[in-house]
């Protein structure tokens, strides 16, 4: 698994705290950069023979299709591509012109799109700053389809301050027509430090209301099982056969690789990430001194990951991995008991996994099975 990270933005948006920049002055010296880290790390991963290939961001699309196919190249020249089957690059509507995907189409990598489409409605796209329209989205979605990309995911934000349950349902009854394979749906969360944040302080925004939020959970879950889709992980959900199988892939603790400024890698007993700084970064690359940070896991460390990676799953805990954590697993499985019997927990023949509504406190859920003890 090869994970490349591109900060950029044109503008950004009211919610996000992922690590991006709205200047794009060093696009160029970071791509050239981030394919020096490329050529370098090609021993990270035990196995150079990479399975899916995921462009994130940021705003990938914000690259040139020339500078698209630089990455591409660096990749193929560098590690065996041969048995990808997924290459997944993420992009916004307004970027996704007819002679963008069609260069895209042309240059052969990519069999995935994931589009930031996040609500039909074009005026809570204006209260997200986001730049793209609804009917913006519409024509992306349906210029990739006609081009012949056939694994297209979209995002959705559902509990946005001021969106009606009705107003929720009209942006699923619109997805229900456009034939998507897959669909990624997020509750609006407000982190620390962001637009967001600050314009909810100043009463400029109002509070999200988690009973509403409640409601639109619902009604997606309602919206799934009459439209064909399955829900595989808490906010992904897709027609059969159409699990994003990179993302699956860090809910399996998977090893993979991760290039770029904030970019995490994992090698299986440990975690590195790269400094969440574009200038910074460039310069440790041409100094041949990467600057990043690294730990390495202990067991107690590995059995944290597991449990909230795999409450997030709808396979969830499996007894046969449990078992190899038996030290903090033997405490925490008591624990269980009170969401078992609250419908928060099914049991199964292999282990326990979250029901529908315990998807919604799985990071309480997790939290109270982790071993925290030194």
């Amino acid at each position: 698994m090869i994970y490349i990270h591109i900060p950029f933005c044109k503008q950004r948006c009211i919610y996000c705290a992922f690590y991006s920049v709205s200047t794009v002055s060093d696009k160029q010296k970071y791509l050239d950069a981030l394919c020096k880290e490329l050529e370098c790390r090609t021993n990270y991963l035990p196995d150079r023979k990479i399975t899916t290939i995921y462009i994130g961001g940021g705003t990938p699309s914000i690259l040139s299709i020339e500078q698209l196919s630089k990455i591409c190249h660096t990749i193929q020249s560098n590690y065996d591509i041969a048995n990808v089957e997924e290459f997944t690059i993420e992009a916004n509507p307004e970027q996704l012109t007819m002679d963008y995907l069609q260069a895209l189409k042309q240059l052969g990598f990519v069999d995935r799109i994931s589009i930031g489409v996040q609500t039909f409605d074009d005026d809570k796209l204006k209260m997200l700053n986001r730049r793209h329209s609804s009917a913006m989205a519409l024509e992306a979605i349906k210029n990739a389809q006609k081009l012949g990309f056939n694994n297209i995911s979209i995002d959705l934000i559902y509990g946005i301050p001021g969106m009606t349950l009705q107003q929720w349902q009209k942006n699923l009854d619109i997805v229900a027509g456009l034939n998507v394979q897959h669909l990624s749906c997020y509750a609006l969360t407000v982190e620390q430090g962001t637009m967001l944040d600050t314009l909810i302080q100043k009463a400029k925004i109002p509070q999200v209301d988690d009973d509403e939020t409640i409601k639109h959970y619902n009604a997606l879950q309602r919206w799934i099982e009459n439209n064909g889709f399955i829900q595989y992980e808490i906010s992904n959900y897709c027609k059969q056969g159409f699990e994003a199988k990179h993302n699956s892939r860090y809910w399996d603790c998977t090893p993979y690789l991760g290039v770029g400024a904030a970019a995490h890698s994992f090698d299986g007993s440990s975690r590195q990430w790269n400094i969440d700084n574009v200038v910074a970064y460039i310069e440790g690359i041409n100094n041949a001194n990467p600057i990043y940070s690294a730990e390495r896991l202990s067991q107690k460390d590995m059995y944290n990951e597991y449990i909230m990676t795999a409450l997030r799953t709808a396979k969830g805990l499996d007894n046969d991995v449990l078992a190899k954590y038996r030290q903090y697993w033997s405490e925490a499985e008591k624990l269980l008991e009170k969401y078992i019997y609250n419908g928060m927990v099914l049991k199964t023949e292999c282990g326990y996994k979250l029901s529908k509504q315990g998807f919604l406190f799985a990071d309480a859920i997790a939290a109270d099975l982790f071993c925290i003890s030194q």
